[in-house]
């Protein structure tokens, strides 16, 4: 592990507060100059937050059956995506690798962070190209490598088998991003790490949890890279209101994955429906709570939609993804509402 380390990092001294160092129950802090006086009606808002989120980290493992200590909270998936970035890849030497089309926000932060993109394009079916990958893997030596799984925009999952497969041939980190595995009936990679400590795991209370105004994303790793990323991370990176929002949901796991399999009910309810649309293409098999769906003119049909207040994802300057457009499942109503005014705009195109 220390080999793919920045030098910078490898040396860094994390930033420490007091209640990093305490780990009893105190009656007084004076550590931090917070005014003492709660100014609005919300208790402990004059207070920072827990640095660790150590609440939120046991909430999280209960619900999952893992353990404590190989957890990292940040501030959604995107801080722990930006953590990695920071921790493993120098600016203008390194390279991460992604098989698009895929979530979006990896190609952005290799550009803040001045790192280099490999790209192995998925098969028209949105599979992996393993040779391809394995190929890149060998005469790129990228330092990181996403695999996501339930895939955005696609839908489509990786098997197990094959995310194991590619970790172990993998020298870098292998970061699997499984944000939307709560809608899923695959098995989680989390199996993995315990005999690959170069795989991250990245779950999100965004998707299923409902609490994407929270941002609470989470990490699954070694203790090794864990501790790193306690290192780096901002202190105090969760606020209040967002922890006590993901403790609570967390202790609700039975009727959050109740509601998850609902909207996967839902969703083949609105794949049917979409089929009997004239102007609707294809609609992809999906582990997720949304459809990517290709249709007639997309572009414009984008924007009839838009005009009549129904608003989609338009995928279709993605590779592999053209005319595609991307409908998340909402409430009955919603998508009732969703599936009537495309097939009125399909009509009009």
């Amino acid at each position: 592990m220390e080999k793919l380390l920045r030098d910078n990092i490898r040396v860094l001294e994390p930033y420490s507060s007091a209640r990093d160092d305490f780990s009893g129950t105190a009656a007084v802090f004076l550590d931090a100059n917070e005014n003492f006086q709660n100014m609005i009606s919300f208790d402990r808002i004059n207070r920072y937050p827990d640095p660790r989120s150590l609440e939120v980290k046991k909430a999280f493992a209960k619900a999952y059956g893992v353990d404590v200590k190989n957890l990292t909270i940040g501030n959604g998936s995107d801080e722990l995506i930006d953590i990695l970035y920071r921790m493993f890849c120098e600016c203008k030497r390194d390279s991460v690798l992604i098989m698009p089309p895929t979530y979006g926000e990896y190609k952005v932060l290799a550009a803040i962070n001045d790192v280099n993109i490999i790209s192995v394009v998925q098969k028209s079916d949105f599979t992996l190209d393993i040779e391809s990958i394995k190929r890149e893997l060998d005469e790129k030596a990228p330092k990181l490598m996403f695999l996501c799984s339930p895939n955005n925009p696609t839908g489509a999952s990786i098997p197990l088998s094959q995310v194991k497969e590619l970790a172990q041939y993998n020298k870098g980190i292998t970061v699997v991003d499984e944000a939307y595995i709560d809608f899923s009936t695959n098995e989680s990679a989390i199996s993995l790490i315990s005999e690959n400590e170069r795989i991250v795991v990245l779950r999100t209370l965004s998707k299923a949890w409902g609490l994407a105004g929270g941002r609470i994303g989470i990490a699954i790793a070694s203790e090794e890279i864990t501790s790193i990323m306690y290192k780096v991370k901002y202190p105090y990176n969760i606020p209040l209101p967002s922890q006590l929002c993901a403790i609570k949901a967390l202790n609700s796991y039975s009727k959050v994955m109740e509601e998850a399999k609902k909207i996967t009910i839902e969703r083949e309810r609105v794949r049917s429906a979409l089929e009997t649309i004239d102007g609707v293409k294809k609609i992809f098999p999906s582990d997720t709570n949304f459809l990517l769906v290709r249709v007639k003119r997309a572009n414009e049909a984008y924007d009839e939609l838009s005009k009549r207040g129904i608003i989609v994802r338009n995928r279709s300057k993605e590779v592999l993804c053209a005319s595609c457009l991307r409908i998340t499942i909402g409430s009955r109503a919603e998508n009732d509402l969703m599936l009537s005014t495309l097939k009125e705009v399909l009509s009009e195109l």
